[in-house]
């Protein structure tokens, strides 16, 4: 089938996504009525907003993450010795990157992690590829940003150290919320600034775990990317199946045919995969506006059978 032309006026991708602002400013569109797939947060998490409005009064104290810290161990099932609050995942990345260095255990891996020599980092679910990590696997760091809403569970439980993001389960990426689990945290501890946790989200916390179901959640999000990926295959992409709250899909030029329409999807350039797009598992809306703006704008695309993960 033919191809349409390039959208030329879609600003190129960020490394990490989340580019509705910028694309929405770009194209003249509304920022509230973007469908921004393209970085993966929790499509049924409930609102933060009226969570957070809620704890507005902590705005006037300063930041103290103990009793935070002990709540989320005890959701999480850990000693709070052994977790360290952290200002979002790429803090907890940065911090842990800063005292241990190392490399990624294997490419294509989420570019905030080292390249270097030393221990080994794998995410879990891998990012991208969406593949959970087997028996067998085995790694000094473990990123598990969205194994909450891939299993169920808070944590694998395995030996080293652990990062994690409240961002990607609770959707409030504004909000600021990660963690380091580790039996010596304290060393972490040391390369963080002092109030790196800011007071609003750390009294947020606990009504935000109050109201979490991690099975439910992943299995909704199980159950809705089955369905992106049936409706996906249907249309005549090649998708690769994911453990992951997202799909990977072969589509040269699909983030910027769909741009115009306000649904942004993740290119995969900056994972060294070009031609790819990472897609979010929307809810059913979501779902709506994704396949009527892919039918609108793009023919079904050609399989291939080089997959990259």
């Amino acid at each position: 089938m033919g191809t349409l032309p390039p959208v030329t006026n879609v600003p190129a991708a960020g490394p990490h996504g989340g580019d509705a602002a910028r694309l929405a400013a770009a194209l003249g569109l509304d920022p509230s009525t973007v469908l921004d797939l393209s970085h993966t947060l929790n499509p049924f998490a409930a609102d933060p907003q009226p969570i957070v409005a809620r704890h507005l009064g902590a705005l006037g104290h300063y930041p103290d993450p103990s009793g935070p810290t002990a709540v989320l161990a005890h959701a999480i099932g850990v000693d709070p010795n052994r977790l360290l609050l952290t200002n979002g995942g790429s803090e907890a990345i940065s911090l842990v990157a800063t005292e241990l260095g190392g490399g990624v255990l294997e490419e294509p891996e989420f570019s905030l992690h080292p390249r270097g020599p030393g221990v080994r980092w794998r995410s879990d679910p891998h990012n991208p590829s969406g593949t959970l990590a087997d028996a067998s696997t085995t790694a000094d760091v473990w990123d598990e940003a969205f194994y909450p809403l891939a299993t169920g569970r808070w944590h694998a439980g395995r030996p080293g150290v652990t990062v994690g993001s409240l961002t990607k389960v609770f959707a409030c990426p504004g909000l600021r919320l990660g963690y380091v689990i580790a039996d010596d945290v304290g060393r972490f501890a040391n390369h963080q600034p002092l109030w790196s946790v800011n007071a609003l989200a750390l009294a947020a916390l606990g009504d935000l775990l109050a109201l979490s179901d991690l099975p439910e959640w992943a299995e909704a999000i199980a159950a809705g990317r089955k369905e992106l990926q049936h409706a996906l295959t249907e249309r005549g992409f090649d998708v690769t199946a994911s453990a992951a709250p997202w799909v990977l899909v072969h589509a040269p030029g699909l983030r910027e045919r769909l741009a115009p329409t306000g649904v942004v999807v993740r290119d995969c350039a900056s994972f060294a995969m070009p031609g790819w797009a990472r897609i979010a598992v929307p809810g059913a809306e979501g779902l709506r506006r994704l396949l009527e703006a892919i039918d609108a704008t793009s023919p079904a695309p050609a399989k291939v059978s080089d997959r990259r993960c």
